[in-house]
């Protein structure tokens, strides 16, 4: 039952970021990518913060070890997005991208579509193993997870999916490409539940290392974003729906609290 649910998260991570990316790139009205945007950030810090690296310290190991494995789990992030492997795209400026420079289709060649898609598989499997062991806590700690995966994914798909359009790739191909990448989640799931059940010492270093993964998506990537916008307006409306982000997980949360 529990594998059947780390299962079902990983699908519902891929299918439901791949639907809003879609949305996105599709044409969501601009007003509402700075909004995605603040409401994403709002998730990643609350579920790292409120949730996840809580789990890690309540843990019996000593929270000494948790914040340097969290410092490791920060550079190692670091460095995986210098060589490709850990990338984030944002959504506001894939969108633009998609719409006033879908012409120059052939400035990107095979060998960045490789590795956009070889960064994504590797992305979206580590993905599976975080949800793996937060569902191995408590099924409770894996949905919430599960929400912060899924706020992390939709940028990064929807900026997949304009590489690959800019590549010169249909809408289904690309649409193909990007879904058979998701399905490394599911095999991190898996695999990550059998390795992690036999060592449950492992779990609060995995834990750390997902909250490590949240906090870095919305401290380089998200976060500067929302400061660079100059419109007051559209800044209340950010930080509306980051706080918005932040309630849902604080409530969701409040049923796993010990």
């Amino acid at each position: 039952m529990l594998l059947g649910s780390i299962i079902l998260a990983t699908i519902l991570g891929g299918v439901l970021s791949m639907l809003v990316a879609g949305l996105i790139i599709a044409g969501l009205p601009q007003r509402w990518l700075p909004r995605l945007v603040g409401f994403a950030t709002g998730v990643l810090l609350a579920v790292a913060l409120l949730d996840v690296l809580p789990e890690a310290i309540e843990s019996q190991v000593e929270a000494h070890r948790i914040f340097v494995t969290l410092l490791i789990g920060v550079l190692v992030f670091f460095g995986l997005e210098r060589i490709a492997l850990w990338r984030h795209s944002h959504p506001d400026e894939d969108h633009a991208d998609t719409g006033l420079h879908a012409h120059h289709h052939h400035h990107i060649g095979k060998d960045t579509v490789l590795s956009v898609m070889v960064g994504d598989s590797f992305h979206n499997f580590v993905d599976g193993v975080m949800l793996a062991a937060a569902f191995l806590v408590s099924p409770a700690l894996g949905w919430t997870t599960a929400l912060g995966v899924i706020a992390h994914e939709i940028p990064q798909e929807a900026g997949d999916f304009a590489v690959l359009r800019s590549a010169g790739m249909s809408t289904k191909r690309a649409l193909l490409f990007n879904g058979v990448s998701s399905l490394t989640s599911i095999a991190g799931g898996i695999l990550g539940y059998f390795a992690l059940s036999h060592v449950e010492e492992a779990l609060p270093y995995c834990l750390t290392i997902a909250a490590a993964s949240f906090l870095y998506i919305a401290i380089s990537d998200l976060l500067p974003l929302l400061r660079r916008e100059s419109h007051f307006g559209t800044s209340i409306s950010q930080i509306s729906a980051m706080l918005l982000g932040i309630a849902l997980i604080a409530i969701t949360g409040l049923g796993h609290t010990h």
